[in-house]
């Protein structure tokens, strides 16, 4: 399931079924941008039970998505930590054999940005001004082969590399923040 990367994991079948819901995806969303938590913690930032959260931790951590972080807490608290800082979903065969799991992770991933998306745009009058002209909400309208479409994918990759990762416990220089960038290149087949 892993690359030898261990901040990357590329998704099999088992993963993308323990990993195909939205609770899930946030969780570990959370965990990858604010470092390990509670289940308690988590569950309030999501706005649903503690039991819930714990549920799907554990299921998480059975697929090897979270783990336990056995550095903090004590025997009335069981901290998490996220295990990778990046999920693929690369295998196109997945697509044929899983299609429901497929589906619902990336239903799971559309939800959870356009979260994102109106978490911001919800703070747009309340972000510093210098903050406030990074926001940017594009469409770009392109007529491109599959060949193209991977291209353009695999070049905006490689201009997002070239800045720094955004990981738990790291500060960047002063007056960064954190920024979500979000791509998307959605096929409009006629």
């Amino acid at each position: 399931m892993s690359d030898p990367d261990r901040s990357v994991v590329v998704l099999d079948a088992k993963g993308l079924r323990a990993l195909a819901h939205p609770v899930r995806v946030q969780l570990v969303d959370l965990l990858r941008k604010h470092g390990p938590s509670t289940a308690t913690r988590l569950a309030e930032r999501l706005g649903v039970n503690s039991g819930t959260a714990s549920y799907h931790l554990r299921r998480l951590g059975a697929a090897g998505f979270v783990e336990e972080d056995a550095e903090r807490g004590n025997a009335r608290e069981r901290w998490w930590r996220s295990v990778h800082q990046i999920t693929r979903l690369s295998d196109e065969e997945l697509a044929r054999t899983e299609p429901e799991a497929v589906l619902a992770y990336m239903q799971s991933i559309v939800a959870l940005y356009g979260l994102r998306a109106q978490r911001a745009v919800n703070e747009m009058l309340t972000m510093p001004g210098e903050w406030g002209s990074v926001l940017d909400l594009s469409s770009f309208a392109l007529r491109l082969t599959p060949e193209e479409g991977l291209r353009l994918r695999g070049e905006l990759e490689e201009v997002i590399a070239r800045y720094r990762r955004d990981l738990p416990g790291e500060d960047g220089p002063e007056g960064s923040a954190r920024v979500s960038v979000i791509t998307q290149v959605l096929p409009e087949p006629s």
